[in-house]
């Protein structure tokens, strides 16, 4: 596949989806390792501990990123995509901060315990927290900005306002852990239990935080990515028709995408494909999205014959659903693409794949102000879904956190 600017990755070239068992094998062996020279004698096996520590920090570092690569080898539209990377980015902080506990451990090995160790790691959560601040402040703003000009170009509506309310989120959960930190009791029992909401806090958002990070990264890829020039089939995704220029523009610009997609293709290997408009008629509409497409394309020289109307659908899911029956009734092996907004090319995925069509997609331009709001929104659809398999990390991260508090004040 063709890509604009990722070199080393080339989708859909492997057939077996990486595993991470080994992530959790290795860990219970560190884990295990830990406990058993902490109860023979922690203080003398502390430089021990703080190199399994260092170790084990690394080599689940490289295994991440590793089965990352090899997930956008496999599939590039997945969750995993998002949670090998999200959680990366973390534990290379949690590993800056393992060794420099090492340092510490060998510069002064009588003064330095286990109760440093935990008292370290217990709130590395909240530093790194306070680490990518610099990054979220300015990331909130922006929303905020965004959403106001979208606001006033495209019309007050709920799904206009979702940059706002993730911008208050993000910014309210940083300042509520900065001040409720500041607030620490001097009662042991009363500070153990202000520990525990810190690290409940902390772990909800440092989970939403790596999620996001590993969201965009994706988004960005996906955007970013263009199909081979062998396809037989483009699907251009429709978009909801609304008074005003905004839904029309949106329709043009991956109409105009798939248009020049299919230009380069032409001239590179001579090879023509099927267009196929997907989108239904809402209700509000007084044309179907994929009617509306049809005959822009006839209006830019598309041949009618090269044109297949997908009418029925109302969401991402059923664009895929439907156009995959129309895709049987022309080529059962076809070679697929799909064309959308920049910022919906990585959701649009996920529902392809989850209707079986192994098909890679291109991202048409996107006004700057309308990307922000659109990609939270579809942020937020993100999390929406696999909710069990997010439910059991966000446990087990919180788990951990708070386990480190008991352990420290025990």
């Amino acid at each position: 596949m063709k890509k604009a600017w990722i070199t080393a990755v080339i989708f859909d070239t492997r057939d077996k989806k990486p595993k991470v068992w080994n992530v959790a094998l290795l860990s219970a062996a560190a884990v295990i390792a830990v406990v058993v020279l902490a109860a023979l004698d922690g203080h003398r096996y502390i430089r021990t501990v703080s190199v399994i520590m260092d170790v084990y920090f690394a080599a689940v570092i490289v295994m991440l990123l590793t089965a990352f690569f090899r997930q956008l080898q496999y599939n590039p539209y997945s969750y995993n995509v998002i949670y090998y990377l999200g959680f990366s980015l973390f534990l290379c902080f949690v590993f800056s901060v393992s060794l420099s506990l090492t340092g510490r451990a060998f510069a002064d090995p009588a003064g330095f315990g286990f109760g440093q160790v935990l008292s370290v790691l217990k709130s590395a959560g909240r530093k790194f927290l306070y680490l990518i601040s610099a990054f979220t402040v300015p990331f909130s703003v922006a929303l905020a900005v965004s959403n106001v000009l979208l606001i006033r170009r495209a019309g007050f509506r709920a799904e206009n306002i979702i940059g706002i309310i993730l911008a208050v989120f993000l910014t309210g959960g940083l300042v509520f852990l900065i001040l409720y930190e500041q607030q620490a009791p001097g009662d042991p029992a009363v500070q153990r239990r202000h520990e525990i909401i810190l690290s409940l806090v902390t772990s909800f958002y440092l989970y939403f935080e790596c999620m996001m990070t590993g969201a965009i990264a994706a988004g960005l890829i996906a955007a970013f990515s263009e199909p081979d020039r062998d396809r037989d089939v483009v699907i251009i995704l429709g978009y909801t028709l609304r008074e005003g220029e905004t839904s029309e523009a949106v329709l043009r610009a991956r109409a105009d995408r798939a248009i020049a997609f299919r230009e380069k293709q032409l001239r590179e290997t001579g090879k023509d494909l099927v267009f196929i408009t997907s989108g239904g008629k809402g209700t509000d509409e007084t044309l179907s999205e994929s009617r509306w497409m049809r005959d822009y394309l006839m209006s830019r020289g598309i041949p009618e014959s090269i044109i297949a109307e997908e009418d029925r659908s109302r969401t991402t899911h059923e664009n895929m659903r439907f156009s995959k029956e129309i895709i049987g009734r022309i080529n059962p092996k076809a070679k697929v693409a799909f064309c959308t907004s920049n910022y919906h090319v990585f959701r649009s995925g996920l529902c392809a794949r989850r209707e079986k069509i192994r098909a890679v997609g291109m991202g048409a331009k996107t006004e700057w102000y309308f990307w922000p709001n659109a990609s939270a929104r579809e942020f937020a659809g993100i999390l929406s879904e696999h909710r069990l398999k997010q439910a059991l990390i966000l446990l087990g991260l919180t788990a951990v956190n708070v386990a480190l508090v008991l352990l420290a004040y025990a």
